[in-house]
């Protein structure tokens, strides 16, 4: 059962911005501000790092977004963005940096190769998707996707963070106590990573046969 809040009639609204008066609610001003104060974590895999770096530049402005600040530390970033291949010597290093970033977080998965593996998805060393261990918020298809598909994936997210409720069962993960802001690190074990995956996170897709 959902409870829907009260909205304040548009045409009072109107008449008190005439005024020079705006209204909003304690939930709107704090979206507001998280959203247009996302700071990516500095660090590239592969060559969708540097369809990232484009999009920092003048050209693309990344700064519009308030995103301009890559943070060196993962320990002053909100938003990893996890640009190029993630081979299996990479993933637990980008599972660990995941853990040293504060809450709320959030993750891009930037291009084919960090959703699925991309044209190296049955290379042994190569990891299928980022999102087997870390949760992951918006996806980004392309090889490698061009800077404007990073600005719409911030946009995109912006959406997100901007609907996400202070209260009730939909609310954030870093508003739920008993949610994890930690997860695995995964380690090699004698012929791949170990775990292979994380269930709380990731669960294989059953397959069905008519």
């Amino acid at each position: 059962m959902t409870i829907e809040k009260p909205k304040m009639d548009e045409g009072l609204r109107n008449e008190l911005q005439k005024q020079g008066v705006f209204t909003t609610t304690l939930e709107g001003i704090y979206n507001w501000g998280r959203q247009n104060s996302v700071w990516p974590l500095q660090f590239g895999l592969a060559c969708c790092a540097i369809e990232m770096i484009a999009a920092s530049m003048a050209r693309y402005d990344l700064a519009r977004f308030g995103a301009e600040v890559f943070r060196p530390s993962p320990r002053q970033a909100d938003l990893m963005i996890v640009a190029g291949t993630v081979t299996k010597k990479m993933a637990p290093q980008v599972v660990r940096l995941y853990n040293q970033m504060p809450e709320p977080k959030y993750v891009i998965a930037m291009g084919a190769c960090a959703i699925s593996g991309g044209p190296f998805k049955q290379g042994y060393n190569v990891l299928k998707g980022i999102d087997r261990y870390i949760p992951v918020d918006v996806h980004i298809p392309g090889c490698p996707p061009r800077p404007e598909a990073l600005l719409h994936a911030f946009m995109t997210l912006q959406k997100k963070i901007e609907n996400q409720p202070l209260t009730g069962a939909n609310r954030p993960r870093h508003l739920q106590a008993d949610a994890p802001s930690e997860f695995p690190v995964p380690k090699f074990g004698v012929h791949d990573l170990e775990p292979p995956s994380n269930p709380t996170v990731w669960q294989s897709p059953k397959m069905v046969r008519a």
